[in-house]
């Protein structure tokens, strides 16, 4: 008789059985000393621990905000086997990035960053220490400095001459407007960061996505490694400040009569000189306000990339052991109801009498991070928003499709690696003063 043997993905099926099962049994048997100093959390799956509940929306940070509503702005989740604190509220997120910040400046092991950001060597998710201070050296005395971007001026002033007569040489017909505001922030950042624009431009924001769909074996910046730096101010240099002024047209849009005092204010500054460029954007008070209100509501960067914590630390007499991974919820601390009057509203005028800046100084409003891991690149995302909005508001009225009323237009956003709009901005520009388009 012969003897007859399981096939090797049934033998590895049962093995794996075996395991799960082993591991469930040493969990629950071992002592919960360590887990009872944890803070609170949604109950667990053995193995998975809470993927489950993160699972059902699309919108992660939508699912933390609510399950902090039930669990506390110091959450527990257990990810796989990945411990992890989830932060909602500016009180922990000052003690994360301020009281203890040089506890959680460490960033965890990612697959997705060894990936997509050559072993995790760019400055976002490289680790803290000697490389990343290097990196950080150069980005804010040399590439993101103020002086420098200054020096961008002449850039920025002429791609977005060309970015309103792109639009106005299709005034009174709907544009898809998210795909131009992109084009023209990708425009910007790439001669700044590289030197000159990419004539090819559609074609390579193709071929782009599908070599990172590929995860690409070749890379010049594995031969370069100083082209990593350039990569990243290009990548989330073109993402923030499209994201931003899509999200500020939609406000907008949505809300007329603040697309009218918006307009309003920048044409009166504007008509004082035929050029219309940076110099008066410090003038735009209203501007300024939409802008920050729209950081509040749709940061682009909902989640704020996750820290580790190098060393066991103690916050509101709860246990955060050492390697325990942390995610500041940004969304949610810029909707808290405790912090901010009618949260849920995009309400311009909360910001116009206010000191609050985009710095990280104050932890209820944090779209860039805060802390020694807030963004470098502040400076030069700013004005490639400022700009090209007071563009849009000043050359052009703005329509939606179809008669659609205000209220219809679709507000609903996607999760990747910004928070934009799930659905592209269609709209029909009207000149305004077509002949300062020359």
């Amino acid at each position: 008789m012969e003897l007859q043997f399981p096939s090797p993905p049934l033998l590895l099926a049962f093995l794996l059985f075996i395991f799960m099962v082993l591991k469930i049994l040493i969990n629950t048997t071992k002592p919960n000393s360590s887990t009872s100093k944890l803070p609170p959390g949604p109950w667990q799956l053995p193995l998975i621990g809470n993927i489950h509940q993160l699972a059902v929306s699309s919108l992660p940070h939508h699912t933390l905000t609510n399950l902090a509503t039930k669990h506390g702005p110091l959450m527990h989740l257990l990810l796989g086997e990945v411990s992890t604190i989830v932060v909602s509220s500016p009180e922990i997120a000052e003690q994360v990035m301020k009281t203890h910040d040089l506890v959680f400046a460490q960033r965890p092991y990612l697959l997705a960053s060894q990936i997509l950001s050559y072993g995790s060597t760019n400055i976002g998710f490289s680790p803290y220490g000697e490389y990343r201070r290097q990196l950080r050296k150069i980005c804010t005395t040399e590439l993101l400095s103020s002086k420098r971007v200054e020096t961008f001026q002449g850039i920025r002033e002429e791609e977005v001459m060309n970015f309103v007569r792109d639009i106005s040489s299709n005034t009174g017909s709907a544009i898809n407007l998210s795909k131009r505001i992109f084009s023209h922030t990708y425009g910007v950042t790439g001669r700044a960061a590289f030197g000159k624009k990419n004539r090819d431009q559609e074609e390579f924001m193709e071929a782009k996505d599908e070599l990172v769909a590929l995860f690409g074996e070749f890379s010049v910046a594995d031969m370069y490694p100083s082209v990593k730096l350039l990569q990243d101010i290009f990548s989330a240099g073109s993402e923030t400040s499209s994201g931003v002024i899509e999200w500020a047209m939609s406000e907008m849009l949505k809300n007329p009569e603040m697309m009218k005092r918006a307009q309003a204010e920048v044409r009166h500054v504007f008509d004082r000189k035929r050029n219309v460029d940076e110099t008066c954007l410090h003038e735009l008070k209203y501007l300024n306000s939409i802008i920050k209100e729209t950081l509040r509501l749709h940061p682009i960067v909902p989640l704020l990339l996750p820290r580790e914590s190098n060393e066991q630390c103690t916050i509101n007499g709860y246990e955060i052991p050492v390697k325990t991974k942390v995610i500041v919820n940004a969304w949610a601390i810029g909707r808290d109801p405790k912090h901010w009057n009618e949260a849920e509203k995009f309400d311009p005028e909360r910001f116009l009498n206010s000191a609050i800046d985009f710095k990280g100084a104050c932890f209820k409003y944090i779209p860039f991070g805060a802390g020694r891991r807030i963004c470098p690149g502040i400076a030069f995302a700013i004005p490639n928003i400022e700009l090209p909005l007071a563009q849009l508001l000043y050359h052009f009225d703005w329509k939606l499709l179809g008669g659609m009323k205000q209220e219809e237009l679709d507000m609903t956003e996607t999760f990747g690696l910004a928070a934009r709009r799930k659905n592209d901005l269609q709209v029909i520009p009207i000149p305004y003063h077509p002949a300062h388009v020359k």
